[in-house]
């Protein structure tokens, strides 16, 4: 009877080991999963903003110059191709908006005007992105609320859009 007990506690023992090692195997493989995706989210939302950033500016310097400029915009795309690939649906939702409010920003900045011939001025220039500076704001946000913690929403914009103080974003 004894060495039946000891049999028995043996392989309870190891029973539970082993579902302790596989559940605990489980549960670190979905933080690691989870991490993995805040990462790569992390990165493509800062690949993006970099990128919207870096182009607004070019425009801009063009108009201020008199001068032509020229945009990677196959880059572009390409960045928004790998957010829509990591992004949650509300952050897709966002980009797509703010993508919206962008190609309605260079239809104002860009492709409707001739920074050499007929250049806008700083006022017109800021209010041809007052639609995207809110668009930005917003899309921030849900990429902050994607990443988690307990980040406050912003309600203004930092780089990129370069209009004027008095655009807030909706919360």
């Amino acid at each position: 009877m004894a060495l039946l007990e000891v049999l028995i506690t043996t392989v309870t023992g190891a029973a539970s080991a082993t579902v302790g090692v596989l559940v605990g195997g489980i549960v670190t493989r979905r933080g690691q999963d989870h991490q993995w995706s805040r990462d790569q989210q992390l990165v493509a939302y800062q690949e993006l903003l970099s990128h919207y950033a870096k182009f607004t500016m070019v425009i801009k310097r063009a108009h201020a110059d008199r001068c032509g400029w020229d945009y990677d915009w196959a880059e572009w795309s390409a960045v928004l191709t790998r957010v829509s690939l990591i992004a949650p649906a509300e952050v897709a939702a966002e980009v797509d908006s703010f993508g919206q409010s962008v190609d309605r920003f260079l239809d104002r900045v860009a492709r409707e005007v001739d920074p050499v011939r007929t250049p806008l001025g700083e006022e017109e220039f800021r209010e041809a992105s007052a639609g995207v500076a809110q668009a930005q704001i917003r899309l921030v946000n849900a990429m902050r609320r994607s990443l988690g913690g307990r980040r406050k929403a912003l309600t203004f914009w930092i780089g990129g859009s370069h209009a004027g103080p008095e655009i807030r974003g909706s919360l």
